[in-house]
């Protein structure tokens, strides 16, 4: 990869992204400031699948939390286990359990939908965490996909000068999270004549799935076919990676990623990734909400929650060495 270019890049990206801190709403300060720290509170957990860090750090992030903080809080996780069918059973169970609130990230909107539904209609208050469901909740707590993907696309075309044909890893069919980084990149995109997306597949977010589908993209696309990448998130973006090195071809082809794990970050440090974007794993807002709603027995303030984003490229990578997940 060019480092050069990184390097240059990298200044139109802290410009893009300052632009977007500064425009969309942010996580309210101080979210417990006044809040009674010792009530006794049950919370669940509906998490959607635990096969990737980024999900293991939104858990344990938040477990850690309330474990410190909340002396009288029984936190109940359960794990999807990538399976709609197992995380809407899951909730059940929670409901059972006698939860006095909710926090879910749910696999998919649609197959989740429905329990959602019946919990905020049971009257347990619903903390959702980076995914929609297609219902109200009480909290919805996430970053802005769509802006950081459609970001993600006007740094391609400033690289590339307006021409190129680009490979998009997506993430989990059906998921909110995939549907927006893939809309915000796309409308960029198609906005330039000469640059075309030219492979498309979800990869389920994982490493192996995404290396598997680079593999054969590249078979059938051949040196000078394909100036970019553009993965859902950096697990994807890793696996891409590694078929690129493996044909040779890493110095022709950008990849960019999403999420900002450490291993991506010193990616970018090695020079092997273009650039990432951290998307928070809402930890700990996630159990400060949720404890919230709990201890002052409803909630009134904003139902959406924005979280800041931040971009990594080579210019500000030494900034963030060691500060991921």
């Amino acid at each position: 990869m060019n480092t050069k270019k990184l390097s240059l890049l990298g200044l139109s990206v802290a410009l893009l992204a300052s632009t977007i801190a500064t425009t969309s709403a942010t996580a309210q300060q101080g979210i417990l400031d006044g809040v009674d720290l010792s009530a006794s509170c049950k919370i669940g957990f509906s998490q959607g699948t635990m096969n990737h860090p980024w999900r293991v750090a939104m858990v344990e992030g938040n477990q850690r939390w309330a474990e410190e903080n909340l002396p009288n809080v029984e936190l109940i996780v359960t794990d999807g286990q990538n399976d709609s069918g197992k995380q809407v059973a899951d909730v059940e169970s929670l409901m059972a359990q006698g939860i006095d609130v909710l926090m879910i990230s749910p696999l998919t909107a649609q197959a989740l939908t429905p329990i959602v539904q019946d919990v905020m209609d049971a009257g347990i208050p619903v903390v959702a965490l980076d995914r929609k469901v297609n219902t109200d909740v009480t909290v919805y707590i996430t970053a802005q996909n769509e802006p950081i993907a459609a970001l993600a696309g006007q740094f391609f075309a400033d690289e590339l000068g307006e021409k190129g044909n680009i490979v998009q890893i997506e993430g989990t069919a059906g998921a909110s999270a995939a549907d927006e980084r893939k809309r915000g990149f796309e409308q960029v995109i198609t906005t330039y004549p000469e640059m075309k997306i030219i492979a498309t597949q979800n990869a389920d977010f994982l490493r192996e799935n995404a290396t598997k589908f680079m593999e054969d993209t590249l078979q059938r696309f051949g040196p000078g076919e394909i100036q970019g990448v553009y993965a859902h998130n950096d697990e994807m973006a890793l696996g891409a990676i590694a078929a690129i090195e493996a044909a040779g071809r890493q110095d022709e082809i950008m990849v960019t990623g999403l999420d900002g794990q450490n291993n991506a970050i010193q990616a970018i440090k090695d020079g092997r990734l273009f650039a990432t974007f951290t998307f928070p794993y809402v930890a700990p807002e996630g159990i400060q909400y949720a404890y919230k709603v709990c201890a002052e027995g409803g909630y009134d303030g904003n139902p959406e929650i924005i979280l800041e984003s931040n971009t990594i490229a080579a210019s500000n990578v030494d900034e963030w060495l060691g500060k991921g997940f």
